[in-house]
């Protein structure tokens, strides 16, 4: 059963088994992995085609 902040009436719902703050990437570092997740798709994609 939630309760309700009368202060502010916060309904909002709490994860009670979040942990700790989540630490996000940066965009960059994001880029840079898909970048380097491409390239390697190209050269499975390549050997596969190689096969043919």
């Amino acid at each position: 059963m939630s309760t309700v902040n009368t202060g502010t009436f916060d309904l909002s719902v709490k994860n009670p088994n979040v942990l700790g703050a989540v630490a996000h990437r940066s965009p960059q570092d994001i880029m840079d992995e898909i970048a380097a997740l491409d390239a390697e798709s190209a050269e499975v994609l390549a050997s596969i085609r190689a096969l043919l």
